[in-house]
């Protein structure tokens, strides 16, 4: 007896078929010491949704976070004004929880880079991975919606997950993304960049 989702034949007599054809890989780049990591093309009216995965990204620093901004001028400032509000739960190894709003990193109308996470350890088996969407950058109406869920190995140690969403709060179109440790370089890790159609 077949399975079927949304008029598409997923299962049927042992046979598994799923399709991600509506996410197109647009670009990648692997950090290696990298001060930062920068998307300055790629990023226009094409697509309604931009979704950019970082995967394994190690700190050179020890217990800091991970952050990102936004340009309207493809990349020459990273300062889209931006509100924002953020909260995780953490695990320690040691068995004790938390789960909280997190004040530390919201921003009201600021223009720095968004934390991501808090603070991921620099240990050799220690990494952070996670996605951003961003909502039709290209919209010269509205504001830029972004929401992004970050796992990381915290320094604590701990598992850390973050969910943070905001706002750019401009009616230019973000053409450039970039991703950058607090303090010191991105060791290593790939941020990869997708487009997502409509249908």
């Amino acid at each position: 007896m077949p399975f079927i989702s949304n008029g598409t034949t997923i299962l049927d007599n042992g046979a598994f078929s799923v399709s991600l054809g509506n996410q197109i890989l647009i670009s990648e780049q692997t950090a290696s010491a990298s001060a930062s990591i920068s998307f300055t093309s790629g990023i226009d009216s094409t697509y309604p949704i931009y979704r950019f995965e970082y995967i394994n990204c190690h700190p050179a620093t020890n217990d800091i976070g991970f952050q990102v901004n936004f340009s309207t001028d493809g990349g020459s400032n990273y300062n889209v004004t931006k509100t924002t509000t953020a909260f995780y739960a953490q695990h320690r190894e040691n068995d004790t929880t938390v789960f909280t709003y997190y004040s530390a990193v919201d921003q009201a109308q600021g223009t720095g880079f968004q934390f991501l996470t808090g603070g991921t350890g620099n240990g050799n088996d220690e990494s952070l991975s996670g996605y951003l969407l961003l909502f039709n950058p290209s919209s010269t109406t509205f504001v830029k919606h972004f929401m992004t869920n970050t796992q990381e190995y915290n320094a604590a140690p701990s598992s850390n997950n973050y969910y943070m969403a905001g706002y750019g709060n401009t009616t230019s179109a973000i053409n450039a993304v970039r991703f950058q440790m607090s303090s010191g370089n991105i060791d290593s890790g790939t941020i990869k960049l997708y487009g997502i159609k409509d249908s």
